[in-house]
């Protein structure tokens, strides 16, 4: 997913974006070449991935269409509800490249392991319509995902918000925005806990890893150039909520590191789950019990302040 934009990148687009970025320098040039970064970066694949077989029967899809969007925007949204009604709920945030439809897979596994799952595809993915994607584009699709979800898990103790890959980025980003907005209303963070899985500590890092390795040309300044930032390593001591890391040791496109820098700049509570054999994407069914037991721990761990609301405090105090 992710991958993709990375290789390319390094192998093509990036020496020409920086020459141009650097000889040229016009507004003109520049909103151009932030339009090839974004292309580059999401890389959108039409339709549905060649994997998926179609959802079962008990999934619900809807879209979302906020005021805050341009008329004809929206986000498509899919809602799986676990066998148990009183099941805790997660908010899926993908990464690149591929719609809802080649996230089945990972949904399916969450929701076996007994949540209920809301995913959502950014606008400009799948059934999702708007322009191309951006930072800021997708955040904000992200809280409006959060929106939704709070009305369909009204129990502050059974949320947790999920991201993979640059989604893990969109997670991060979205859990520092619910502390911060906890804390000016002197109240408690409403979730229960964050996991972020195959995910990076900048999209600089990110490039810059394999620029150094592709890129004839070392001095270039990669990381200046974009605009696009994606800075989890500089947001993550803020999240103010129990945290679940988890990386494959074998991922050839998001080296482990970034997972274990992550990990390091936050604060407890914290687990880090590195999967020995784990690439980019099989991670969750590889890891299979300790997986499963660690996002299990994750629910049970003691937040660093008391949950909203009258069942999250019961479900905080039985932890």
């Amino acid at each position: 997913m992710f991958s993709s934009f990375i290789s390319r990148l390094g192998r093509r687009w990036l020496p020409l974006l920086c020459m141009a970025a650097l000889i040229v320098g016009l507004p003109v040039g520049c909103g151009v070449l932030k339009y090839k970064e974004r292309e580059l970066l999401f890389r959108i694949e039409p339709g549905t991935a060649g994997w998926y077989h179609g959802l079962p029967q008990d999934v619900q899809e809807f879209d979302i269409k906020p005021a805050s969007f341009k008329a004809g925007q929206n986000l498509h949204a899919w809602w799986w509800p676990a066998a148990r009604r009183d099941a805790p709920s997660i908010l899926y945030l993908h990464g690149v490249r591929w719609n809802l439809t080649g996230q089945a897979f990972r949904i399916e596994q969450l929701r076996a392991m007994g949540y209920s799952v809301l995913a959502i595809d950014y606008r400009g993915f799948g059934q999702s319509t708007g322009d191309l994607p951006s930072e800021a584009s997708v955040y904000e699709d992200a809280r409006v995902a959060w929106e939704r979800f709070t009305a369909m898990q009204p129990d502050a103790s059974k949320r947790l918000i999920y991201g993979h890959s640059l989604g893990g980025a969109v997670a991060i980003d979205l859990a520092v925005d619910l502390a911060a907005q906890a804390k000016k209303d002197h109240a408690a963070v409403p979730v229960r806990g964050l996991v972020i899985e195959s995910t990076f500590t900048s999209l600089g890092d990110a490039v810059a890893q394999v620029a150094d390795s592709n890129l004839p040309v070392k001095w270039l300044p990669v990381r200046w150039l974009l605009s696009q930032k994606f800075d989890s390593i500089d947001k993550i001591a803020d999240i103010d909520m129990p945290l679940l890391v988890v990386h494959g040791l074998a991922d050839p496109f998001m080296p482990s590191r970034f997972s274990q820098q992550l990990f390091n700049a936050a604060l407890e509570p914290k687990h880090l789950l590195l999967v020995p054999g784990g690439t980019h994407n099989n991670s969750m069914s590889l890891g299979g019990t300790q997986y499963r037991q660690a996002i299990d721990s994750l629910m049970k761990s003691r937040p660093p302040a008391q949950i909203a609301g009258p069942a999250a405090v019961r479900g905080a105090q039985d932890s």
